[in-house]
């Protein structure tokens, strides 16, 4: 399901910060925490920080000159000027998505009793988490005879940095996370049985299929350049196909990579954003992340709560609430 999983790489990551102060072995150098660090209690590794930060430091190297960044990487986008216009494809207002999509009773209740008006499905995906017993094309022409908009989604490839508890559920004999190294390939696949699974179902040219990116731990250049290579792979793929192409993960990582490979040039972008901040507000203001001119006019969504349990018309259901101002299949 669709989670803002908060990197829990966090606290590791301090602890190699503190490690990284270890300069014990160097004549003259100041005391390090490795040599402490098998006699204190947990409690004692923040005084064990400060004081080393405070002893007088050893002699220092002259650091090695930083690498220039990467230039970003720019794809031909041939097939996004063959696009239609999608303004009637936009939806304002609250949503939601869920795990498996629900029982169509359960639309009929929600559509008249619920304040939502568009739902996200998991429309393919070999790393979906759930199984979709109801998701036919059926269901989909009956839930739209409703009135419901729909965010099809698509869980692929995961980060190759994510930690195995913020991967989606995958049998352990069939990891399946980006190859830096064909990165751009690998998302044009994904595109390309994103669209598959958007045709079963129903939803064809014209529509936004989003693939789901979960959270990963901030800070590694190098898996967020996998990440945006592979994402704009997948978006030249789906134009060529004729989709227009979406984007979730959480605000924390791949929304502030994406939005900074934006800012350095990379293309082509994804046409919509989903961002995971779990705030509770029903705002697309972008979190503090995205810019005024990034994905503005009808481009964002905003996933503000997980995991929470409604009754409406009777029917229960565990969702995800969102706050949409996005490109919806209608």
């Amino acid at each position: 399901m669709v989670r803002y999983l908060r990197p829990a790489a966090f606290s590791a990551a301090a602890l190699v910060l503190l490690l990284a102060t270890d300069t014990s072995a160097a004549p003259g150098g100041r005391p390090g925490l490795a040599g402490v660090a098998g006699r204190l209690p947990p409690a004692g590794w923040a005084a064990a920080a400060t004081a080393a930060r405070a002893a007088p430091p050893g002699p220092t190297r002259a650091a090695a000159p930083a690498a220039p960044p990467p230039p970003p990487t720019v794809l031909p986008d041939p097939g996004r000027d063959k696009l239609a216009d999608p303004t009637r494809g936009v939806f304002t207002g609250s949503g939601f998505d869920a795990c498996s999509a629900p029982p169509l009773d359960t639309m009929r209740a929600w559509r008249g009793a619920s304040p939502y008006g568009a739902i996200g499905i998991y429309s393919s995906g070999r790393q979906r988490a759930c199984d979709q017993p109801r998701l036919t094309a059926d269901w989909v022409r009956q839930v739209r005879a409703l009135g419901w908009r729909l965010l099809p989604i698509h869980a692929g490839r995961q980060a190759p940095c994510a930690a195995p508890g913020d991967r989606q559920s995958q049998p352990p004999s069939r990891p399946q996370l980006i190859d830096p190294a064909h990165a751009v390939q690998q998302g044009r696949e994904e595109a390309g049985e994103a669209v598959k699974g958007a045709r079963r179902i129903g939803i064809g040219q014209g529509a936004p299929i989003y693939l789901d990116l979960e959270a990963y731990p901030p800070g590694n250049a190098g898996c967020a350049k996998a990440v945006v290579d592979f994402t704009l792979g997948w978006t030249q793929a789906l134009h060529t196909a004729g989709y227009f192409a979406g984007f979730y993960s959480s605000l924390d990582s791949s929304i502030t990579d994406l939005a900074a490979a934006a800012r350095a040039g990379a293309a082509p972008l994804p046409d919509a954003v989903w961002y995971a901040h779990w705030d509770d507000r029903a705002s697309t203001d972008g979190g503090g992340v995205l810019g005024a001119d990034q994905w503005a006019r009808h481009r964002r969504a905003h996933q503000q709560h997980g995991t929470v349990q409604e009754t409406h018309g009777g029917a229960r259901l565990e969702i995800d609430r969102d706050q949409l101002d996005t490109l919806v299949a209608r």
